[in-house]
């Protein structure tokens, strides 16, 4: 089968002829050539496609990156409407099972016969509790069901023994996208239409007195808030990692009933655990000691049927659009079902609307994805490049001129150790065979199947570290850097125009290139930089060279400062340093890497475009896209990547060989001295 945009298929299966944009995988029709490239880049290369291209109301956004969804959402929807077909009466194969599920999301009519009704076991639960100790035993099952917690837990690698797994205990409790959104005088019509919904749902789901219940949860998730460390405080890994014992947690954070918390989640037994945000646990505990039981319940029941809401009814689905979606973003429509129920069972992105990373079968939709649309010979490919972007990363350590030989040495040492997983594992994630799943029962399968997943995390944690572990699945339209020193590309982002198998290698270079060397510079950007080689939480700089890249760092960090996505809010440096880096290093070496893939040859000149410039161009289409004014607010305030528009501009400005490719000059808006472009990677 000949594989375009690595991909790219038709829903039939069916592959295209040549590459998706022809002639050569270049957009030829998106740029607005009455724009200067020196002016505005981005705008340059899209801006005919952004003019034509409209944001549909059932989204908040408009972009390459969501049309690439769209067709593997496309391919989905075959796979799970197959599967749904003339089930058993009992689904026991995985492909059955992925069937069932979905069939028990888009049997809408059984959902609104059920009403509230699916809520039953966690609501009574709740009012049957008698106390404090009994609340904080069901928030205990937090990890595995619906309840919520002041403290999320998670099993990952420990990174100063990253050869054994670690009990991880965060900061929680908060249903807005950041704290911003409780206690700055903008968002505050947001954070009234948040009181507004809470009093919605626990009428929904028949609490006694809802609006005065919900002005109860809104004040205490203000008081979270106020403890709660910023997202900006939480990038710092060394101050993160606090290990504590279970016995010492009541004397560090009295008033929260960590026994039964603990035992209920199934880490009481644990010889340590890994506090994060360390300074608001004591807060966070005396709040809950502090706060009235029937708020603590009220707020429990909101937050279970917000969780639950997309599951149930029409009355839920529709308030649950109306603040999540309509409300925070300003997306106008509610997206088809089809759609939901793929992400129901498949997972999503962790984006607005997190309940899509939650109690699903993802693991079992990716075998089935990648058997389907991704062939070997395509995971051969994209592995071929991603050792010459590798290799082009290590010849850009080696000729740094601003850090010394000791640094630079250890910088190597760990660049060796990466290992690169591309489209799909080569061994099962998941075992689902205990999972029952029922075609009757929508809001059981969920439960069940993330009470799996936590299963799953609590028996690998007695062993040590599979570094052949993914953490994320085939489907998925994105990348991951590790702390285990292992990038993963998923066959979900192997598409065009990140990647396509027929276009010209600059194209891909530009794409997927930029985007390869993106997830390399994660391991050495001011979070990265404090991972060592062995993926242990270690200082292996020199004094020097770490006041070096701070100050080279900085320098990106007050270019960004500048952005302002939309009036009244600007890019926060702090928060979106580590992805800020990555671009700007990303793209720099994806340009090494197509400059040696030539071998000494010139590049060849495309239609009429230099083999450097199609790689800038390549690296802009990808980012194409406009948003809502709404959602670029919460983005802007919770989201850890700039702007697209500034993921573009921001790095290549940066760039020397893009004012030579594109004639920038001073004078042009995005113009830099030389003396004050960022160098880092």
């Amino acid at each position: 089968m000949k594989i375009i945009a690595c991909a790219a298929l038709l829903a039939s299966g069916t592959a295209l002829a040549g590459p998706l944009y022809p002639p050569f995988g270049l957009d030829l029709t998106a740029p607005d050539k009455s724009v200067r490239p020196g002016d505005d880049f981005f705008e340059y290369a899209n801006g005919a496609y952004l003019a034509r291209t409209s944001i549909p109301a059932d989204r908040p956004t408009a972009s390459r990156r969501l049309e690439m969804t769209d067709r593997m959402e496309a391919n989905l929807h075959v796979l799970l409407e197959n599967a749904a077909k003339a089930l058993p009466g009992t689904a026991a194969t995985e492909t059955e099972k992925v069937g069932a599920f979905y069939a028990a999301f888009m049997d809408e009519a059984q959902a609104d016969r059920l009403g509230a009704t699916p809520l039953k076991p966690e609501l009574d639960a709740i009012r049957a509790a008698p106390d404090r100790p009994a609340l904080a035993q069901l928030m205990g099952d937090a990890p595995r069901g619906l309840y919520p917690s002041l403290f999320a837990m998670s099993i990952d690698s420990d990174l100063k023994d990253p050869s054994r797994y670690a009990v991880y205990l965060g900061q929680s409790g908060l249903g807005l996208p950041d704290r911003d959104y409780y206690l700055k005088p903008e968002l505050a019509a947001k954070k009234d239409a948040y009181r507004v919904y809470a009093a919605q749902l626990l009428e929904l789901a028949r609490w006694p007195d809802p609006a005065k219940a919900a002005d109860a949860v809104v004040a205490f998730e203000t008081r979270i808030a106020e403890a709660s460390w910023t997202k900006v405080q939480q990038r710092d890994p060394t101050t993160q990692y606090n290990p504590i014992a279970p016995s010492a947690l009541p004397g560090f954070a009295p008033g929260f009933d960590w026994a039964p918390f603990l035992d209920r989640a199934g880490v009481a037994g644990k010889p340590t655990l890994i506090v994060a945000e360390k300074s608001a646990f004591p807060k966070l505990a005396a709040l809950y000691a502090e706060t009235p039981v029937e708020t603590l319940k009220a707020w429990m029941a909101f937050r279970i049927a917000d969780t639950a809401a997309p599951y149930l009814s029409k009355p839920f689905v529709d308030a649950h659009f109306n603040f999540r979606l309509k409300a925070l973003t300003g997306q106008a429509e509610q997206q088809p079902r089809w759609k939901r129920g793929i992400r129901a069972v498949a997972g999503g992105d962790c984006g607005v609307d997190a309940t899509s990373c939650f109690g699903t079968l993802n693991w079992a939709v990716g075998e089935l994805y990648a058997r389907r649309y991704f062939p070997p010979e395509t995971k051969a490919k994209v592995a071929a490049l991603v050792d010459n972007v590798k290799l082009a990363m290590r010849g850009r350590i080696e000729r740094l001129a601003w850090m010394g030989p000791q640094t630079k040495a250890e910088a190597l040492k760990k660049l060796d150790t990466y290992t690169i997983k591309v489209g799909y594992p080569d061994k099962p994630q998941r075992d689902y065979a205990s999972v029952v799943i029922r075609r009757d029962d929508l809001l059981g399968n969920v439960r069940r199947a993330a009470a799996n997943d936590w299963a799953f995390a609590l028996n690998r944690s007695a062993g040590s570290v599979d570094r052949g572990a993914w953490l994320m699945t085939p489907q998925t339209n994105d990348a991951y850097n590790g702390s285990l020193r292992d990038i993963v590309f998923p066959a979900g982002i192997l598409q065009a125009p990140i990647f396509d198998a027929d276009a010209d290698p600059a194209i891909n270079y530009g794409g997927i290139g930029g985007v390869i060397g993106h997830e390399l510079t994660h391991g050495f950007d001011d979070q990265g930089r404090s991972i060592d080689a062995s993926g242990a939480l270690r200082d292996w700089w020199t004094p020097a060279d770490a006041a070096a890249f701070k100050a080279r760092a900085k320098l990106l960090g007050d270019q960004y400062a500048t952005y302002e996505p939309v009036p009244g809010f600007h890019i926060n440096p702090g928060l979106t340093m580590g992805e800020n880096i990555a671009d700007l290093g990303g793209l720099a070496i994806a340009l090494d890497a197509y400059h040696a893939s030539l071998k000494g040859r010139p590049a060849p000149v495309i239609g009429g475009l230099t083999g450097d410039q199609r790689v800038f161009l390549g690296w802009a289409q990808a980012w194409a896209g406009k948003t809502l004014p709404d959602a670029i607010k919460q983005l802007t305030v919770s989201d850890p990547h700039s702007f697209r528009k500034f993921r573009v501009n921001g790095p290549v400005r940066n760039i020397d060989a893009w004012y030579s490719a594109f004639g920038v000059k001073p004078g042009d808006k995005l113009y830099l001295d030389p003396k004050v472009r960022a160098r880092i990677w």
